[in-house]
C-alpha cells in the first residue's frame, strides 16, 4: 500500500485550504482507538514531515465497558509503537449521559493541552457525524445553529482551539482506510447501543435513507451544515454589531434594548440579537418560546412585558426600551 493516497492528498489541502493549524504547532490528538480516530492519528502522522508538527495522543476512558481498561492500553501501546507522547485521563465518577461524557472529555482535554503547550486538540469528527448532528438536532427542533452544530475549529481557550480536519470524509472512508493500512481498529460495543438516539440514525435512520432516498445522503447533509455554518457566522456577527448599536444601561444597571432601532430590522436579526441577550442572563440556552415573546416586545404596546424567565428575569416595554428586570 503506497504512503500516499487520495486520502492523504485531500486531509493535506483541507489543512492548508481552510488554514486548520500552521507548521510546527503541538498537536493533541483525541483517539479512541475506533475507526475514525485511528484514520485520523495515521493520516497526520504521515502528513508530518511535510508540516513538522509535535504530535501526541490523549485518550478519555469513561469506564462505561467492562474493556475499556484494555482499550486504553491498545491506544497506549500504539502511542508506544509510533513513538507518541500519550495521556491517559480516567473518570473518577461515572457519567450517565452523551452531553456529560462530552462535556467531561473537552474539559480534560483541555486540561492536559494546558498542562503540556498543546495549541490544537485535534478529534476524528467525519462527514458521518456532521449528518447525524444535523438528523438529531433537526428532529429535536432547532434553528440553523444546530442544524450546523460540529464546525471545522472551535476556541476551547484563548489559546486553545479543537480541530475537526475529517469533516468532508466518510465513516466508509475511514473503514477501507483502517483496512488498507491494516490499522488494529478497537470496536466500542456502545456503538452498537440502541438506546443511545444518536445510534439509531447511525444504525437505523441513515441506513434506510441511503438505500431508499439517496445513496449520497451523508455527504449531501454534511455540505448543508457546511452551507449554514458560513450564513450562522455572517448572521451572528450582524446580530451582535447590531446588539451593541441597540443596547444601553437603565438607571438601575438593567440592561435596555432600543426598540426603534430593532423595529426596522429583520425578524432574523431581531430574533438573534434577543437570543444572544437571553444566552447571558438565562441559566440553561434560551428556547423556541423564550425567544418568540421577548421579541414580541419589540412592537407590543407600552407596559407590556413577559411573565418570568427561568432565573426569575422578566422584560418589560418602557417607552421606546424594552427593559430586562433581573430578579
Amino acid at each position: 500500500m503506497s504512503l500516499w493516497t487520495p486520502l492523504h492528498a485531500q486531509i493535506h489541502r483541507t489543512i492548508r485550504a481552510r488554514h486548520l493549524f500552521e507548521r510546527h504547532q503541538n498537536l493533541l490528538v483525541a483517539v479512541s482507538g475506533g475507526q475514525d480516530s485511528l484514520c485520523l492519528i495515521k493520516l497526520l502522522l504521515d502528513l508530518q514531515p511535510k508540516w513538522g508538527w509535535n504530535l501526541a495522543i490523549a485518550h478519555c476512558d469513561h469506564r462505561w465497558r467492562f474493556d475499556s481498561p484494555a482499550n486504553a492500553d491498545h491506544v497506549q501501546n500504539l502511542a508506544q509503537t509510533w513513538n507518541l507522547p500519550f495521556y491517559l485521563e480516567t473518570a473518577i465518577n461515572l457519567v450517565n449521559s452523551e452531553a456529560t461524557a462530552r462535556n467531561w472529555r473537552y474539559q480534560v482535554l483541555t486540561n492536559i493541552a494546558q498542562t503540556y503547550n498543546y495549541q490544537y486538540i485535534i478529534t476524528g469528527h467525519t462527514a458521518s457525524d456532521r449528518a447525524e448532528t444535523l438528523l438529531y438536532n433537526l428532529m429535536r427542533g432547532t434553528g440553523a445553529d444546530g442544524l450546523q452544530a460540529l464546525t471545522w475549529q472551535r476556541p476551547l481557550t484563548d489559546n486553545i482551539t479543537l480541530v475537526r480536519p475529517l469533516l468532508e470524509v466518510t465513516r466508509h472512508q475511514t473503514e477501507q482506510f483502517c483496512q488498507d493500512f491494516n490499522l488494529p481498529i478497537w470496536e466500542d460495543s456502545t456503538n452498537q447501543n440502541l438506546q443511545y438516539a444518536r445510534n439509531r440514525i447511525r444504525n437505523e435512520l441513515l441506513p434506510y435513507l441511503k438505500q431508499n432516498f439517496n445513496p449520497q445522503v451523508e455527504s449531501h447533509l454534511a455540505q448543508t451544515a457546511e452551507l449554514l455554518q458560513a450564513e450562522v457566522e455572517y448572521l451572528e456577527q450582524t446580530a451582535r454589531q447590531l446588539r451593541l448599536e441597540a443596547s444601553a444601561k437603565g438607571e438601575k444597571g438593567d440592561l435596555q434594548l432600543n426598540r426603534h432601532l430593532l423595529k426596522k430590522q429583520p425578524l432574523a436579526l431581531q430574533r438573534r440579537v434577543m437570543r444572544q441577550v437571553l444566552q447571558e442572563i438565562l441559566p440553561d440556552a434560551p428556547n423556541f418560546e423564550h425567544i418568540e415573546k421577548i421579541t414580541a416586545l419589540i412592537t407590543a404596546p407600552n407596559r407590556s412585558q413577559t411573565d418570568p424567565f427561568p432565573g426569575g428575569a422578566i422584560a418589560q416595554v418602557q417607552g421606546e426600551w424594552i427593559c430586562i428586570i433581573k430578579k
